[in-house]
C-alpha cells in the first residue's frame, strides 16, 4: 500500500464544536497534566502549510514502516464507525516495546486514544507527518492522548525515543463501504468485520451465522455481519465459545430472550417473509457487533 502523508484539518460546524477543546489533548487518569517538563494539559500540532518541512523523513510504504514494528503480525484491528478505539503506549511484546495494537482501521472522525501502561520508559506518540503530537515523552502509567482523525488516509506514528527499537505504529482510515442496501449499510456501519461484502446463501436451505467469531482480531462480531437469503431458509446462530451473547432483532419480535454463554447453536429462525432484518448483541452493541439478514 503506497501512502502520501495527509495534512491536518481542522474541525468544522457547531456541531463538533465542542470536540475542539479535546482534539490532541495530553492528560493522566485522575485528570492532571503528567509529570513532565510540559504542564499543560493540552498539546496541540500546528497546521501543516505548504512551506512547513515534514517533521521526519517522509515515509514511502506502509508495508516498509511496519516492517520491523514491534508487535505486529500482518493484521490490523478493525473498528466500526462510532466506536473509540484505545491503543497501549508501552506494551510488552515478544520483541520489545509495543503499540498495541500496533495498526488499526478506523472510520473518519473516529477519536483515537492512547493510552500509557508505564512499561517501557519514557514514550510519547508522534505522526511522520507532523499531524498530531503528544508532546514531551512521558513513562507515567495513566498518561492519555487523543486525535480525532477527520481525513481517510493513512497515518504512521512513532515514539521517538524508541522509534529505532522498531515502536511503531499506524491508523487506516477509511469510509463506510456500502451494500447498495442502506437501512443495512447505516445499521452494520458499527460492526468491526464490515466490509461492504453481503454474503449470498440465497440457493441454501439453512446456513450458520457464528456468534462471537474472532474475526479481524476482534471477537465481538457476527461473522458474516450481512447475508442474502431466499423466505423460507433457516438460520442458525452458533456461539462459537463460552461467551455471553444475545441475538435480539430490531423491529421483529424474535431473538434469544436472556444472555446465552455456552457455545454451540443456541438460536434457530426460519425466515418467512421478504423484508430487511437488523439485529445485535445487547452484551455488546456499543463494540459494534451488530448484524443484518436480507431476505428476498
Amino acid at each position: 500500500m503506497n501512502w502520501s502523508p495527509s495534512r491536518r484539518l481542522y474541525l468544522k460546524g457547531t456541531v463538533l464544536a465542542g470536540l475542539l477543546g479535546t482534539t490532541g489533548c495530553l492528560s493522566t487518569v485522575d485528570g492532571s497534566a503528567p509529570q513532565t517538563e510540559a504542564q499543560s494539559t493540552i498539546t496541540e500540532s500546528p497546521p501543516a502549510t505548504d512551506t512547513q518541512p515534514p517533521s521526519t523523513t517522509p515515509v514511502q510504504s506502509v508495508d516498509s514502516w511496519l516492517a520491523d514494528a514491534n508487535g505486529y503480525d500482518g493484521t490490523p484491528k478493525r473498528f466500526g464507525a462510532g466506536v473509540q478505539p484505545t491503543i497501549s503506549v508501552g506494551e510488552p511484546v515478544d520483541s520489545g516495546i509495543a503499540f498495541a495494537p500496533a495498526v488499526i482501521h478506523v472510520r473518519p472522525m473516529t477519536n483515537v486514544r492512547w493510552d500509557w501502561t508505564g512499561h517501557g520508559g519514557e514514550h510519547n506518540v508522534v505522526a511522520v507527518d507532523g499531524t498530531f503530537d503528544s508532546g514531551n515523552a512521558n513513562g507515567q502509567a495513566g498518561t492519555g492522548y487523543h486525535y480525532i482523525f477527520e481525513e481517510t488516509g493513512v497515518y504512521p506514528f512513532f515514539s521517538a525515543p524508541r522509534r529505532e527499537d522498531g515502536m511503531k505504529g499506524a491508523v487506516i482510515v477509511e469510509e463506510v463501504p456500502s451494500t447498495d442496501y442502506p437501512e443495512v449499510d447505516e445499521w452494520v456501519a458499527r460492526a468491526p468485520n464490515f466490509t461492504g461484502t453481503v454474503v449470498d446463501h440465497t440457493n441454501v436451505d439453512t446456513t450458520t451465522v457464528r456468534v462471537g467469531a474472532p474475526d479481524s482480531k476482534n471477537q465481538f462480531v457476527f461473522s458474516p455481519p450481512v447475508m442474502k437469503i431466499s423466505t423460507g431458509t433457516t438460520i442458525e446462530w452458533q456461539w462459537a465459545a463460552d461467551s455471553p451473547h444475545t441475538v435480539v432483532f430490531e423491529s421483529h419480535d424474535i431473538g434469544t430472550n436472556n444472555v446465552i454463554s455456552t457455545s454451540g447453536v443456541q438460536f434457530t429462525h426460519t425466515f418467512e417473509k421478504s423484508g430487511t432484518y437488523r439485529y445485535r448483541c445487547d452484551p455488546h452493541e456499543t463494540l459494534g457487533m451488530r448484524g443484518a439478514i436480507i431476505v428476498e
